[in-house]
């Protein structure tokens, strides 16, 4: 009994079949791996293969794409238990969730016939790229231009910060079309080999081995049939992603914290010191009750707003709240596991010292907290 419950008054028993599969799936083929993984900043592409073959990486998609139509406590499910073995991996191998999403709803039949089946199968990746070198959450003001040249768009610019770039197949890209502001935005869908397209892996503090790159474009030119969507009309595109983005973010944040909590709990009952196990010290209980309330509170707002959003409601405020109430979560659990282990915690190899660098990328990803904030200040009418 480890004091953070696990289950849901709102799984079934799929959610629950799911779960068990899944953490059967991570015991086996995530978990003895990891560090080296992290060591050699890379997930193998066969890890892609086997998610599918257990129907992981179809979660959330239609049927008619090679997909499973769930609902998002399965994508809940998919995040946390991913992430409690590694944030990293969890990274790359739902990558997917992200760059598909506006295929699947805006682009052509034949685009969609193309990738996401091939994606969903684990044969081929795909990434999103919209961060810029000049800004991050400022969708509005992407400087990476497509101009149409006959049946191409010829791209130019750069993208930062890309998640599973590096080996990508095919890369969902926000660029400007047309004139300044949101309404001259579109989406391609860029392969990773298309030349002109230069990718350079960036070295983090956390998430080692998923691979992270900047994307150089040098007159790269993209069928016109890859248009995601109407040309300057992108922005409600790229926009929509960010709810789930957010969401999944969120579970994320919440499996790692987790993680951290049952690592120092597990370490205080084994760690002794003056004669006694070190959980039987006040100080270092109040520091796993807290650790489990905030976990609690978290799980609890999780999983309502999933709920929310699968009924239709408008949870935009919502997930900004539950966004950095999990990184929050995330940065309290980290630093008291660190602090329980002590100089072991500082230690490289030590699973809560990969969590602490693993922290601050999850308050800034997705939007960052402060950004969180003022969104949900305006959206409940601040």
């Amino acid at each position: 009994m480890t004091g953070v419950r696990d289950d849901s008054l709102f799984f079934t028993e799929d959610h629950l079949a799911f779960r068990d599969q899944l953490r059967r799936f991570v015991k086996a083929e995530i978990e003895p791996h990891v560090g080296k993984w992290d060591r050699d900043g890379l997930i193998p592409i066969e890890l892609y293969r086997k998610a599918s073959e257990i129907g992981l990486l179809q979660i959330n998609f239609p049927e008619t794409c090679g997909g499973v139509p769930a609902d998002r406590l399965f994508s809940i499910i998919a995040q946390e238990e991913l992430s409690y073995a590694s944030g990293g991996v969890n990274a790359n191998l739902q990558s997917h969730t992200l760059a598909l999403p506006p295929i699947v709803h805006h682009g052509s039949d034949a685009l969609k016939a193309r990738v996401v089946p091939a994606v969903l199968s684990g044969e081929r990746t795909a990434s999103l790229a919209v961060t810029e070198p000049g800004g991050g959450s400022d969708v509005a003001n992407i400087r990476t231009t497509a101009r149409r040249d006959g049946d191409h768009y010829v791209v130019n610019g750069e993208k930062t910060f890309i998640t599973g770039a590096m080996r990508a197949d095919f890369i969902t890209t926000v660029v400007r079309t047309g004139g300044a502001g949101r309404h001259g935005i579109s989406v391609l869908v860029i392969d990773g080999n298309t030349p002109g397209l230069q990718k350079t892996l960036l070295s983090k503090m956390g998430w080692r081995c998923s691979d992270t790159a900047t994307l150089h474009f040098d007159d790269c030119r993209v069928p016109a049939a890859n248009l995601v969507g109407r040309e300057n009309e992108g922005f409600s595109v790229a926009m929509a992603n960010f709810n789930d983005e957010r969401l999944g973010l969120a579970a994320s944040a919440y499996g790692t914290a987790r993680a951290a909590y049952d690592e120092a709990l597990a370490y205080a009952r084994q760690r002794e010191t003056f004669g006694r196990s070190i959980v039987q010290h006040q100080v270092i209980r109040h520091k796993l009750v807290d650790m489990a309330q905030m976990l609690a509170a978290t799980r609890a707002l999780l999983e309502i707003t999933a709920l929310r959003i699968d009924r239709g409601v408008n949870a935009v405020a919502d997930l900004c709240l539950l966004k950095n109430q999990a990184t929050q979560t995330l940065a309290h659990c980290a630093t008291e596991a660190v602090q329980i282990f002590g100089g072991a915690g500082f230690l490289e190899g030590a699973k809560v010292e990969r969590i602490y660098r693993e922290v601050k990328v999850m308050a800034i990803g997705g939007g960052t907290e402060e950004i969180m904030k003022e969104l949900a200040a305006r959206q409940m009418g601040y």
